[in-house]
């Protein structure tokens, strides 16, 4: 079958590589490529996911070995919509591989089993894998509860992996150093080569750590700096002045969901409040007490906005990341919306990891088994068969391990899971 006989396929089964899991992605945009571009390993890097910034599919002795400093390396090295041929270092030694580097600053990397491959054939795959990192960066910026469970939970077990390694291999080459440069010891061109060699690898490891806190964190003012650009743009054609009270310049980094939370809460207030009719000015705040992020939205309306309904709406985001919200609106005086979301992770629940398998559809599909609906309720509500509610019922039940309706309800329920109204 040509390209173009495979086309309306493709842009078909694109649509399932799209939803789902985030961290499943690449397994799946792996199945999409398996005749177009057959290959033994498909890696996907994106600096946007701070929690798994890898995504992977194919031989284990490639993807469980590629490193984040070769990625980023092939990632500054292609120019945008290039798409490479050719020789590479990838996990530990030089390899034949396809590249491409999309204008979201996302890096494809392939291992073809042969080079053969047709440029059509190739065109075409950055093509949808520009679509995939769209999707991938859409998914991060909207920061869905699934999302972020998942997000912390990884970053928390890197940041303990790294932590770990770090006290290890820091503590034995300080301890050899110390060694090498005792004046008891002989052969003085052997002792410096070896000090030259313990002192590279010593910086090389504080390098390594310095990369991992540049993936997982975002400066404050580098995430609110970015939050900016988002409202500005969400509201340039509304006659609402916003004003933005900037945070410290000083103080801890954000964890990456964190930031990504924090942002998508903020959209999702000002948006709702902006569409009040006597609104002129809504203000936005960002400060650190030590160990938290404070949010403080308000405006100057007359107290018009259900700010019940939005502080619900917003709810899973914050308290997945172990935050609170809370509202108030009074009548004449305007309303407020403040949250507090701690920067240092919350030991996770089992319940929370489980819920952070479900996608998008499902944990909707939750929302209203938690508020005790039938099948043909839920598909009125969300606009679908009743079939796909089945479907997505099912796999509910099959990810959070229970056998009813009632037992997913209340697994949901523990974990915070708000009925839909």
């Amino acid at each position: 079958m040509s390209t173009t006989e495979q086309l309306p396929t493709l842009i078909s089964d694109l649509r399932d590589v799209l939803v789902g899991p985030l961290p499943e992605i690449g397994r799946r945009f792996s199945v999409l490529l398996t005749d177009l571009v057959p290959h033994t390993a498909l890696v996907i890097f994106t600096r946007e996911c701070t929690g798994r910034p890898r995504k992977v599919a194919g031989d284990p002795a490639v993807v469980d070995r590629v490193t984040i400093a070769e990625l980023d390396r092939i990632r500054t090295d292609l120019a945008v919509g290039q798409i490479f041929r050719g020789q590479l270092a990838v996990a530990g030694r030089e390899r034949e591989v396809v590249a491409v580097l999309d204008r979201t600053d996302t890096v494809l990397v392939l291992l073809p089993r042969s080079t053969a491959t047709r440029a059509t054939a190739l065109e075409l795959t950055a093509a949808l894998f520009g679509v995939v990192a769209t999707g991938i960066q859409l998914q991060v910026r909207n920061a869905s509860p699934a999302y972020l469970a998942e997000s912390r939970a990884a970053s928390s077990e890197r940041a303990r992996t790294v932590a770990e390694m770090t006290e290890v291999h820091a503590a034995t080459l300080e301890t050899i150093l110390a060694t090498l440069r005792s004046d008891d010891l002989d052969d003085t061109r052997a002792r410096t080569a070896a000090r030259e060699t313990t002192s590279s690898a010593l910086i090389r490891l504080r390098s390594a750590v310095d990369v991992h806190r540049e993936l997982a964190e975002e400066a404050i003012t580098t995430a609110f700096a970015r939050m900016r650009g988002e409202l500005r743009s969400l509201l340039k054609h509304r006659n609402v002045e916003l004003e933005l009270v900037e945070p410290p310049v000083e103080g801890r980094g954000l964890p990456g969901e964190v930031a990504h939370g924090a942002r998508a809460v903020v959209r999702g207030a000002v948006l709702a409040l902006a569409d009040q009719h006597t609104l002129s000015r809504i203000r936005v705040e960002w400060s650190l007490d030590g160990s938290a992020l404070l949010i403080d939205i308000r405006d100057d309306g007359r107290g018009e906005a259900d700010v019940a309904d939005l502080e619900r709406q917003l709810r899973s985001r914050v308290e997945t990341l172990g935050g609170t919200i809370d509202s108030e609106s009074t009548t004449g005086w305007g309303s407020r919306i403040s949250a507090t979301i701690p920067l240092d992770v919350v030991a996770a629940t089992p319940v929370d990891h489980t819920l952070s398998d479900l996608g998008p559809r499902e944990i909707e599909v939750l929302e209203h088994l938690v508020a005790g609906r039938r099948n043909k309720a839920i598909s009125e509500r969300l606009g679908v068969s009743e079939s796909t509610v089945k479907f997505h019922v099912a796999g509910v039940l099959k990810k959070l391990g229970v056998d009813s309706r009632g037992a997913a309800a209340a697994v949901g329920a523990e974990a915070g899971v708000k009925p839909a109204p």
